[in-house]
């Protein structure tokens, strides 16, 4: 687990309403730096992410994010204080334009130089501002949907599946995108496109039915001979 945990997750068990996903599981997240979360279908990732942000309750164990316990407070008040978001399913405004989109991200932050920023790291919105973004393709969607994320200027975002239904070609540049981005804060990234992930991540949890089943460095995770056994549908 890594030292000088930012958000330290400490025996957390969850579900919903009566059926439990997780169980007892325990990580640690640097202040800075990429975080690999990676399991089969239904092993817990999402249910995960959902409970850092706070649309799930803490059952049991401790949440700390940056030394407050977070494991009741809502979801507005996690977001303020620097959890940024991104859900799997596509989390923009599709008859919204790209900057309706990007403005209204910025409601909570009223920096105008963070949106000048999303479109620096994306330069592919800067040209398609004025686009509806429904007719946006799945990799400018995601571009946005993580641009959105980062206007509030989350000290920790987390990221569910990043690149689901986006072009290969695509892929790369996201990827070069979130690397960047791990150097300045801390990035959590639940992802099906294992050497991206591995990429990104400095570290890495594998849950497998909702218990954390292998961690460590990102590098040795990689070549464990148990990483397949875990994936494998």
């Amino acid at each position: 687990m890594p030292e000088q945990s930012f958000l330290d997750i400490r025996h957390l068990d969850t579900g919903y309403n009566r059926s439990q996903v997780l169980f007892d599981v325990n990580l640690g997240i640097p202040w800075r730096g990429g975080v690999a979360v990676l399991g089969r279908n239904g092993a817990g990732k999402t249910t995960l992410m959902k409970t850092i942000v706070g649309e799930l309750p803490v059952w049991k164990g401790d949440l700390m994010f940056d030394g407050r316990d977070i494991g009741r407070s809502p979801t507005e008040s996690r977001v303020r204080s620097g959890i940024g978001y991104l859900p799997q399913e596509h989390s923009v405004f599709a008859r919204l334009s790209v900057r309706d989109n990007l403005a209204v991200g910025s409601l909570i932050n009223k920096n105008a130089s963070a949106v000048d920023r999303v479109l620096s790291i994306f330069p592919k919105l800067a040209q398609r501002l004025d686009q509806p973004a429904g007719t946006l393709s799945g990799g400018e969607r995601k571009m946005l949907a993580i641009g959105r994320a980062m206007l509030g200027e989350p000290r920790l975002l987390l990221l569910d599946e990043p690149t689901e239904g986006v072009w290969i070609g695509v892929i790369e540049e996201i990827t070069e995108r979130l690397i960047d981005l791990a150097k300045e804060i801390a990035v959590i990234v639940v992802e099906q496109h294992l050497e991206l992930a591995l990429r990104v991540a400095d570290y890495a949890y594998v849950l497998d039915r909702g218990r954390v089943a292998l961690q460590g460095p990102a590098d040795e995770v990689r070549h464990s001979p148990d990483l397949v056994r875990y994936l494998a549908p």
